[in-house]
């Protein structure tokens, strides 16, 4: 299903994934946080997880979920980012968010995520967008703030011992609420 054309259509394309996606998008959302390759942006992971971030099927189940959009962004058919958005009753989950280590600081990621904001209120009509992040997080809890997004302060705790979502590197790792309201 395609999305709605870009405010820049020459440059950026929006779409969702299908499975034929899954093996490039692995390969980016990796490339984007973990390892020696996620160090070119700023957005790494690598010094508070090692390990894998996300697997085939996790984006496969990201994709084929109902309520559930794993948004494919691209510049002259080549994949540079991708967001998930899931319909959650009044509001939409913003996840599984990379861009490309060498494109990121330059803009791309608020164009992306304001985006995928117009497209959640669009497609689901919902009056918040909802996110988690390592609390930890602290640069990239100041972008998000920049973005509109508040901290709740509600806290889930990170998964130890589940190392489809990595392998911790330190033992004070948990996942704080982030909201935004949505307008037209």
């Amino acid at each position: 299903m395609e999305t709605a054309p870009s405010r820049h259509p020459a440059e950026l394309t929006f779409r969702d994934a299908d499975e034929a996606d899954v093996p490039a998008l692995v390969g980016l959302i990796e490339s984007a946080y973990r390892g020696d390759a996620s160090r070119a942006g700023w957005t790494t992971e690598a010094d508070i997880l090692g390990g894998q971030r996300t697997d085939p099927e996790g984006v496969r189940e990201v994709i084929t979920a109902a309520g559930s959009r794993l948004v494919v962004v691209e510049r002259g058919g080549e994949l540079i980012a991708c967001c998930q958005l899931e319909h959650r009753g009044d509001a939409a989950y913003f996840g599984m968010f990379a861009v490309r280590p060498q494109m990121q600081g330059g803009g791309l990621g608020r164009r992306i995520i304001a985006e995928a904001e117009r497209i959640a209120h669009d497609a689901w009509g919902v009056g918040e967008m909802h996110m988690t992040v390592i609390s930890v997080r602290d640069e990239l809890i100041a972008w998000y703030e920049r973005r509109g997004y508040r901290r709740t302060g509600r806290m889930t705790p990170f998964p130890y011992g589940d190392e489809r979502f990595g392998v911790p590197q330190r033992d004070d790792l948990q996942f704080e609420l982030l909201v935004k309201p949505l307008t037209a």
